[in-house]
């Protein structure tokens, strides 16, 4: 089967992108150095392609509702313009998928998935929908994402915004108007940076492309390709699914256990009851119960996702992500440990490729916009 194409697919092209495949898409790994994309993000702007993103629209009298029942978080009580991230999980605990819901009317919601998970999100969504007085719309082909992330984004966004774009808070969502076009304005990211993600009709997003590109050439604003937003990410210890998330894994695990709604008493989510018997598990320390961490590499050599993390001679852990920091100069790695082994400050080892290599547990994130 061919993959999708994004509607910015000449673009990338004419920049010279190198393409890659991801979750059944074409998409740009980089533009030319992952390295300065990364630190262009960091110290000035980056445009992203996120068109690969699923855009689910949830519409009827029952959406708040609905919501509340197919994912763990309170969506009902969510206020016109805000956002909340969650998780759509399985009756046995796992997660299918983490994603944003956006309350964009009093009875409409948009919910972006993971690219490689839309079809699973749509599905559950399918399945869990009777009874509920809603619609449920994909419309991930006949839309674009585009994502401008860094401490000079906003002022980029607003050069072209009809109206201002600061007082837009974290975590809210509004209609605007962009070099003419009606779009939706979100100020969420996934770089830990401040930053503005546009949803736009895909036959305005290379007009959109090119407006941002030119209103951000005098601020430092360049291209960015998935590769740069995986260390972004990484640095900003935001977990990813396929390594820190997946149907196999609880959100207590990966210290999501917070935005589990349990605390609401009369909330018949889809599947709180083992839920309720997992945190249960977590709390009393039951054997084979393990934490994710942040890990800092103490020499040159990075681990990667699947190698062992060890204490003395005993196994206590596997490394979910890894990579060197380009910000911080030095190897760092997400893992889920024995709860022993996740105390700040712990010496442990990776072995990497037949060699141990020292690390550390520290605080998580790793990088904090200033």
């Amino acid at each position: 089967m061919s993959e999708k194409q994004t509607a910015l697919r000449a673009e990338h092209a004419a920049l010279g992108a190198t393409m890659t495949s991801f979750a059944g898409w074409h998409m740009p790994l980089h533009y030319g150095s992952q390295l300065a994309e990364h630190r262009a993000v960091r110290e000035a702007a980056g445009l992203f392609d996120l068109s690969h993103m699923g855009t689910v629209w949830v519409d009827g009298p029952g959406a708040g509702a609905f919501l509340d029942h197919a994912v763990v978080g309170s969506i009902s009580t969510l206020e016109v313009g805000r956002a909340k991230y969650t998780l759509l999980c399985t009756p046995e605990g796992g997660i299918v998928d983490d994603l944003i819901v956006y309350r964009v009317g009093e009875d409409r919601f948009l919910t972006v998935p993971n690219a490689a998970n839309t079809s699973a999100v749509l599905a559950e969504l399918f399945l869990r929908v009777k009874g509920f007085d809603v619609r449920i719309g994909a419309a991930t082909q006949e839309t674009a994402l585009l994502a401008v992330q860094g401490p000079r984004a906003v002022e980029i966004v607003t050069a072209l915004a009809a109206e201002p774009v600061d007082d837009l808070r974290y975590y809210s969502s509004r209609w605007s108007t962009l070099v003419g076009q009606r779009v939706l304005l979100a100020r969420t990211g996934y770089t830990g940076e401040d930053g503005v993600e546009i949803l736009v009709p895909g036959e305005h997003a290379v007009a959109l492309w090119h407006a941002l590109l030119d209103a951000g050439a005098d601020a430092g604003l360049v291209p960015a390709g998935l590769a740069a937003r995986d260390s972004l990410r990484l640095e900003a210890a935001l977990p990813l699914y396929g390594n820190e998330l997946g149907r196999d894994v609880d959100p207590f695990t990966v210290g999501l256990g917070g935005i589990v709604g349990l605390r609401r008493k009369t909330a018949d989510f889809v599947g709180r009851t083992a839920l309720e018997r997992i945190r249960a598990a977590h709390e009393a320390g039951e054997p084979g119960r393990r934490v994710l961490v942040g890990l800092a590499g103490q020499g040159r050599r990075a681990a990667r996702q699947g190698a062992p993390v060890v204490l003395g001679e005993e196994e206590v852990g596997v490394v979910t992500s890894g990579l060197p920091s380009p910000t911080l100069g030095h190897p760092i790695a997400l893992a889920v440990v024995d709860p022993a082994a996740a105390e700040v400050g712990t010496a442990l080892d990776v072995d990497v490729r037949g060699r141990r290599e020292p690390f550390a547990v520290v605080e998580r994130p790793f990088y904090r916009r200033p």
